[in-house]
């Protein structure tokens, strides 16, 4: 058995899950709507850069968090998004679950058996 052609199965297996088709299916309605669109493009700009600040060490202030997370609640009264927003979810849940089947099938290795 080749590990590698497992991955690329897993790959492909997630590439074509009711997951990635429900955030596709919800991306083309979020790009439908321009001011959606926007909307979405602003607050992911705005959390990819709040994420590298505190990846090099910065904390940001309090009222920055909570200003992103009152953003968060009003993007997700826009229905699109918050279909997005839910799609996004379930497939990291996905890929959280497939981490950890990985990770436990290789405890023994460490020392972690039986636990």
């Amino acid at each position: 058995m080749n590990v590698y052609d497992k991955a690329h199965e897993l790959a492909k297996a997630i590439k074509g899950s009711s997951e990635v088709e429900d955030i596709t299916s919800a991306m083309k309605v979020v790009e439908s709507d321009p001011e959606s669109k926007r909307m979405l493009e602003n607050f992911r700009n705005s959390q990819m850069e709040l994420q590298q600040r505190m990846m090099s060490g910065e904390m940001p202030p309090q009222e920055e968090m909570q200003k992103m997370e009152k953003l968060f609640e009003v993007l997700n009264l826009n229905l699109g998004i918050r279909r997005l927003f839910e799609a996004e979810r379930r497939l990291s849940v996905v890929i959280e679950d497939v981490n950890k089947i990985i990770s436990e099938s290789l405890q023994h290795l460490y020392g972690a058996e039986g636990q």
